[in-house]
């Protein structure tokens, strides 16, 4: 590895934003206050978009299907990258942050930072949708019989944290949990995570020839998103990142669904999606980095 502040931050971008080459990437890191902001802004948008997909999935049955709301997902991912990219590199995903400090001279003083950045922007854009979702997902309890915070209602908890195997596909009996145990749920956080991660790192690397330029890698990095989703969420819900997974799962532990959110019917919120994801991004990131390393 370099001394070189270069490489680039964790979702691939320099530290302006804009992967313009080596000399732009001696700079300086970002002035920490505006990049906080970014990153909470951006993990905004990603939640209220992606998150908001699920609400009105759920709730109100608006999507036909995972894949709409996969691409729901792809959009809320690019817009956020495209927000924040130029002040804080668009991290948007503790576990891409811990990725690039291990890999590419993040400074780790600022992962703590940027990580709860991430996690209150989730947390205040799953309040929002909340507020705005309320009444549709009281109705939504009642037709379904469920009392908040009580068995079964993860059906309801979904919307906003995550479950294994997906409730909303295998339902929330005893018998579904079979489908995927605690540690096949593990294992589908960190591929997802460690997909996510070497892709970010191939499509980002100037020595690809075949890279997107910079204005179009958030769209395909959004694009390889939504792929994941489709493979990946029928098993957890496809976190992919702690910050989108704790930031509502908290909002909806004080919103009533209490020890449905945390620490869940089958536990798991801490290994399954906040350890795993951060063990995939190592291991993704790592590959997609060394790969790009022996291109010519």
């Amino acid at each position: 590895m370099t001394d070189e502040r270069a490489l680039e931050p964790p979702l691939g971008l320099d530290e302006d934003g804009l992967g313009r080459g080596a000399a732009r990437r001696r700079a300086p890191w970002p002035r920490l206050g505006p990049a906080l902001a970014a990153e909470f802004a951006g993990t905004f948008i990603l939640v209220f978009f992606g998150v908001g997909a699920v609400n009105a999935a759920v709730a109100t049955g608006a999507q036909a299907g995972l894949w709409q709301v996969a691409v729901v997902w792809a959009v809320g991912v690019s817009l956020g990258i495209y927000a924040a990219a130029a002040l804080s590199g668009a991290h948007l995903n503790p576990a891409i942050t811990v990725a690039s400090a291990t890999y590419d001279g993040f400074p780790w003083l600022r992962v703590v930072p940027y990580a709860g950045a991430q996690t209150a922007g989730a947390a205040a854009a799953s309040a929002v949708l909340y507020a705005l979702f309320s009444e549709a997902i009281v109705e939504f309890e009642r037709r379904r019989g469920l009392l908040r915070g009580g068995p079964g209602s993860e059906l309801s908890a979904m919307m906003f944290g995550e479950y294994f195997p997906n409730p909303a596909i295998f339902g929330t009996a005893e018998e579904a949990w079979r489908i995927v145990s605690p540690a096949g749920a593990f294992l589908a956080e960190m591929v997802g995570t460690a997909m996510l991660a070497f892709l970010i790192a191939t499509v980002t690397r100037e020595r690809n020839p075949v890279r997107p330029g910079p204005a179009a890698a958030p769209l395909v990095i959004g694009l390889g998103v939504a792929a994941i989703i489709s493979v990946i969420a029928p098993l957890t819900q496809a976190g992919l990142n702690p910050a989108r997974d704790f930031g509502p799962r908290l909002v909806a532990y004080f919103l009533g669904w209490g020890e449905i959110a945390i620490p869940g019917p089958r536990g798991g919120w801490l290994t399954v999606y906040v350890v795993a994801p951060i063990l995939g991004a190592l291991l993704g990131g790592g590959l997609g980095r060394w790969l790009g390393s022996r291109l010519p």
